[in-house]
């Protein structure tokens, strides 16, 4: 690890700041709402966009790390799941640009299942990647540094496309052009990754088992009591999650859709989201990334508050605050989840922990554009509250610091 931990380290960063400077555009709680509303006008039909984007990454991170953790070396195979990712959003560019009506619908919704499904096996891979190559108190700093980075360009990006891309129709499809876009800085930072990686050949290696025997061994992994917890208080926290697409539609309904809320409103999130992240990786290497998981939740109550209760200028603040929790509820999901258990267990918890999260994000978006199109958003605002409190309740009282359990 150490022979070749400077350029690794670098390569991570450079790869990482291209990466999420272009799926910060995809995944962020704006574009893609916007888009699906303007294609089909239904609350419903943006949840189920998005549950198709969550239902894809439910399964393949489990065959995901049944892969990984019987290879000497992951970088091939990340390469290819990342390839087909990026390969998706092309393909929601060129439909974007090509076709119209149910065809274009169709096609969408089959590029996010399919965008969703190269993503949870990327996560996985990516992870455990950065777990073969970058020490345990050096993973923060980078993941500061490289979400900060990449996060305050597509902040930028994201204001451009909303006022410019989108709100003027640039080379006719202004959502198309911010897909492309996209496309072309994500596969940058993918070539990036495959010309400079050093990677050593793994420590340790789980004995190669169907996929099917393997899932069977999941009952030794929540023999651990802290990861058992820490599972469920993730599946709390996503049922939260699975309302960031729809407050953009919130904060609509009440200031008036159009490109240059889209903008602004990306700006405050992803800017937030970008400026966080040294401060949560930081605090996670000094004191543990239990403490960013706490406060990550923490922030997101407060930006659910000001949302409902706040007008004006409080709205975009509410945006902000969610980015904030997000940035370091994403940071901290990924790096925790390292730390519960053995070497070799790592690609499976991480497979289980995405799962969990997965299978929640892809059932929650259907519910609740349902729910929004019956009895309006208030259902949906009484249990994102209320699974964001029980969440953070069980991390104070169930979960452990596992450094502190070394």
């Amino acid at each position: 690890m150490e022979d070749n931990l400077r350029r690794n380290y670098a390569t991570n960063l450079t790869h990482g700041v291209f990466g999420m400077t272009g799926f910060r555009l995809i995944y962020a709680p704006t574009i893609i709402p916007a888009y699906l509303y303007l294609l089909t006008g239904s609350a419903a039909a943006v949840g189920l966009g998005t549950a198709l984007l969550q239902l894809g990454g439910t399964v393949s991170p489990i065959l995901s790390g049944a892969k990984v953790e019987s290879r000497k070396r992951i970088l091939p195979y990340a390469i290819t799941v990342g390839s087909m990712m990026r390969v998706m959003v092309l393909v929601l560019a060129i439909a974007a640009w090509m076709l119209e009506g149910t065809a274009l619908l169709v096609v969408t919704l089959a590029a996010f299942l399919l965008l969703g499904f190269f993503s949870g096996a990327q996560r996985v891979a990516f992870q455990m990647l950065m777990a073969k190559l970058i020490p345990l108190d050096r993973r923060g700093r980078l993941q500061g540094i490289r979400n900060m980075a990449g996060g305050l360009i597509a902040a930028g990006l994201a204001w451009v496309a909303g006022h410019y891309f989108i709100e003027q129709e640039w080379l006719g499809n202004g959502y198309a052009t911010t897909f492309l876009l996209a496309f072309i800085l994500t596969s940058i930072g993918l070539v990036v990754l495959r010309l400079g990686i050093r990677e050593p050949d793994a420590p340790r290696l789980r004995p190669l088992l169907p996929w099917r025997e393997r899932i069977g061994q999941f009952g030794e992994l929540l023999q651990h009591r802290d990861f058992r917890a820490f599972l469920v208080a993730h599946g709390l926290a996503a049922i939260a999650r699975v309302g960031l697409p729809f407050w953009t539609l919130y904060v609509g309904d009440r200031l008036g859709l159009d490109g240059a809320l889209i903008g602004s409103l990306s700006l405050a999130f992803l800017a937030a989201d970008t400026l966080s992240n040294l401060v949560w990786g930081a605090l996670g290497d000094r004191v543990g990334f239990r403490a960013v998981y706490l406060g990550a939740l923490t922030c997101s109550i407060a930006g659910m508050a000001l949302m409902v209760f706040g007008d004006g200028w409080l709205l975009y603040a509410s945006f902000a605050a969610l980015g904030f929790g997000f940035s370091g509820w994403m940071m901290a999901a990924v790096t925790l989840v390292l730390e519960f258990g053995e070497h070799e267990d790592i690609p499976m918890r991480l497979a289980l922990t995405t799962t969990v999260e997965g299978g929640v994000s892809s059932i929650g978006p259907v519910l609740v554009g349902l729910s929004i199109a019956a009895l309006g958003y208030a259902p949906l605002i009484v249990a994102a509250f209320a699974s964001l409190i029980a969440s953070l309740a069980l991390m104070i009282w169930r979960v452990r610091e596992p450094r502190s359990l070394a």
